[in-house]
């Protein structure tokens, strides 16, 4: 089923009022959002007789509770010859944040055209509420918002928030790939933090997407041990419905995982069987010391260094192959187009959340063995769970995250 027009919008949502029974019938309901193929309608946020790049911009969205909804975005197109087509990417905001101008302009600099959406009704300007407090102002054709963590999955489905930020990150994938100046085949997604779990639901539900870079978040949340376990342990609707985990079979274009070790919201062991259960080809790299946040995530290199390189070639360019230990000694093997300059050990001695516990990282080993690379050393008496890192040019890749 194509969705054409927003009649045919308008008419499924009106079907998924119906009352639906069970994980299933959910389920098929959120995969039907893949089928939001067609180009939404987009406006300019302000009037003026100068065009702007990037440009804000209003999109076209899916009804809520009866009426019409847009989300805010910016959208911007890198500077090419005339003919020449771009690839391009669709950025998802985490919480408190919003669309960002200046997250768009570091992809155009790369050479991809970019629309950062703002999936909670708001713009990029800030006003003070009841309280006092500075929030994101919410503007006229605002949708749902986000209440906790999958707090309103009581609610039917068309009215829960998640819906709306899926739907909504599909949309801004079919707006990228009309406009004549991009390569429909090379169009990417990258979520910080709350929009990486909304990149790692959508890389189960889109399959047109190039590539996908979940930066910090992931799926499997029920299991961490902070507050989304609590949260999350007895919520039906996300357990049966909104996990990404149903849908990572599905997710066959590469996947950059993207995190540190230190993360507070994201832990080491979810962040890993998410890796673990995506079908396609995947890369890890977890920055020691890089800190959660939208400007820590695209201050670094390897977001861009990743998407070129598929872009270009199909391919990632750093393969994880074996690691373990062996005799007391941690090794990693790794596959690469290009020279690798160095490795370190990051471990741990620690115990609990591994988001709090202290991250060591030691300079080791590395020699090239035939068509592999090896990184190996000692590891230290009493770790409790480790990792290798290698580098090349600035860009760093992760083996297998190890514990026990």
């Amino acid at each position: 089923m194509k969705i054409n027009s927003l009649p045919q919008i308008i008419s499924l949502c009106l079907f998924l009022t119906l009352p639906l029974i069970g994980s299933p019938e959910l389920r098929k309901e959120i995969l039907k959002l893949g089928e939001l193929t067609n180009a939404p309608s987009y406006h300019p946020f302000l009037k003026s007789s100068k065009k702007e790049n990037p440009q804000a911009i209003y999109m076209e969205s899916l009804v809520w509770e009866g009426k019409e909804t847009r989300a805010y975005a910016w959208l911007g197109l890198p500077k090419v010859s005339k003919n020449e087509k771009v690839p391009g990417v669709v950025l998802v905001h985490g919480g408190g944040g919003s669309a960002f101008k200046q997250w768009v302009e570091e992809w155009n600099e790369r050479g991809f055209a970019a629309i950062s959406i703002a999936v909670e009704g708001q713009i990029d300007k800030k006003v003070k509420n009841d309280q006092g407090k500075k929030v994101w102002e919410r503007h006229p054709w605002a949708g749902p918002y986000r209440t906790g963590i999958f707090a309103d999955t009581n609610k039917p489905l068309h009215d829960q928030w998640m819906y709306h930020a899926v739907s909504q990150t599909i949309l801004a994938n079919s707006l990228l790939r009309s406009l004549p100046q991009v390569d429909a085949s090379k169009v990417g997604l990258m979520g910080t933090s709350w929009g990486g779990i909304i990149s790692s639901i959508v890389m189960g539900i889109d399959q047109r997407f190039a590539f996908v870079i979940p930066a910090y978040g992931c799926g499997f949340l029920n299991e961490a041990g902070n507050h989304y376990k609590p949260a999350l342990a007895n919520n039906s609707g996300y357990l049966y419905a909104w996990e990404a985990g149903h849908r990572f079979n599905r997710a066959k274009m590469p996947v950059l995982w993207f995190s540190w070790p230190g993360d507070k919201h994201f832990p080491m062991e979810i962040l890993r069987k998410s890796y673990q259960a995506t079908a396609g080809p995947n890369m890890v790299s977890l920055i020691p010391q890089m800190g959660h946040g939208h400007i820590p995530a695209w201050n670094r290199p390897e977001s861009y260094a990743f998407a070129q390189r598929v872009i270009e070639t199909g391919k990632i360019w750093c393969q994880r192959l074996d690691s373990k230990v062996l005799d007391g000694q941690a090794y990693a093997r790794f596959q690469s187009d290009e020279i690798l300059e160095k490795a370190e050990l990051v471990h741990t001695t620690e115990l609990g959340f591994t988001g709090k516990r202290n991250w060591i990282s030691t300079p080791i080993r590395l020699q090239k063995k035939a068509d592999a690379w090896l990184a190996d050393w000692p590891l230290p008496n009493g770790t409790t769970a480790w990792f290798i890192n290698v580098e090349s040019g600035g860009l760093v890749v992760s083996s297998d995250y190890h514990d026990g």
